[in-house]
């Protein structure tokens, strides 16, 4: 006679009771989730297809529209723009994170949590009163001989608020992906004969492009919905979705309307994510271990 040994916590996760405890634990998210997320995500749905009659009538006029179309493409472009400057800035900060000293790097690591300790309102009007066209940056420019500039009510202004507000979340993934590549690797490729520069970009490049891959998602997709940087630091002739979405609701109250830029807005964003998710699959069958989501 033979007997099995069934480790009594998997023979509890998968008894019928065990599951319907786990699924009771749960259900205050679900209920979370429902009541936050996805109920007012389906009741712009639904008015952007009812209000103010049955049709698509909504969606017709957000896409036939040139001004929404602008305003779409702009939205977009700032997104990838604050994005490629973050990654150019936050590239080299992390990197630097990692080849300092302990105390230097609790330094750094501060001053990358700093914006997070302080208020999004407090840090655009510090841009407002440093961007104006008498402000610190433009005296600065002033002395180089290349001042003064208009940067406040302009799309410029709007792209520097953008970028510090999302700096940090493109620092921090970079940071805990180099943390964990070995230097020493790129040393062993020194001594092979490489030269610095090219040891760095065939050993050290690649082994952060999972940093890089969700530090830029994290800050693409935050971009697209700001409301308060765009509003404060440009005019309204470079307003973004957010602020079209809220003229419309608020201003005009038009819902439908409303409704409709927020759905192509939530469309859009599931796009990029799904392209992302493929390119992550394709480069990890092709054995790039490049991981996003």
């Amino acid at each position: 006679m033979t007997t099995t040994n069934i480790p009594i916590g998997r023979a509890d996760r998968r008894s019928p009771r065990a599951r319907t405890r786990a699924l009771l634990l749960l259900l205050p998210a679900y209920a979370l989730l429902i009541g936050v997320f996805a109920y007012p995500v389906l009741e712009s749905v639904w008015r952007s297809f009812s209000d103010p009659e049955l049709g698509i009538e909504n969606y017709r006029w957000a896409l036939s529209n040139e001004n929404n179309l602008e305003v779409i493409a702009r939205t977009f472009g700032n997104a990838l723009l604050a994005m490629l400057i973050c990654l150019v800035l936050a590239y080299p900060y992390a990197y630097l994170m990692t080849i300092v000293g302990r105390r230097a790097r609790i330094a750094l690591v501060v001053i990358s949590l700093i914006p997070f300790w302080t208020s999004l309102m407090i840090r655009t009007f510090a841009w407002i009163v440093l961007l104006q066209d008498s402000g610190v940056v433009n005296a600065l420019l002033q002395l180089l001989g290349f001042g003064p500039l208009q940067l406040i009510r302009t799309n410029t202004g709007v792209l520097i608020g953008l970028s510090q507000v999302l700096m940090p979340f493109m620092v921090l993934p970079l940071y805990a992906v180099m943390s964990g590549i070995d230097h020493r690797l790129v040393t062993a490729a020194r001594s092979l004969g490489a030269r610095p520069s090219i040891a760095f970009l065939r050993v050290f490049l690649p082994l952060s492009i999972p940093g890089v891959a969700a530090g830029s998602l994290l800050v693409f997709i935050q971009a697209l919905g700001f409301y308060v940087t765009p509003a404060l630091l440009g005019s309204p002739s470079d307003s973004m979705l957010a602020q079209a979405i809220y003229a419309q609701v608020s201003g005009l109250l038009q819902w439908g309307r409303g409704g409709a830029l927020g759905v192509i807005l939530l469309v859009c964003t599931l796009l990029v994510l799904g392209i992302i998710g493929l390119v992550s699959r394709f480069g990890s069958r092709r054995g790039m271990s490049v991981k996003v989501f």
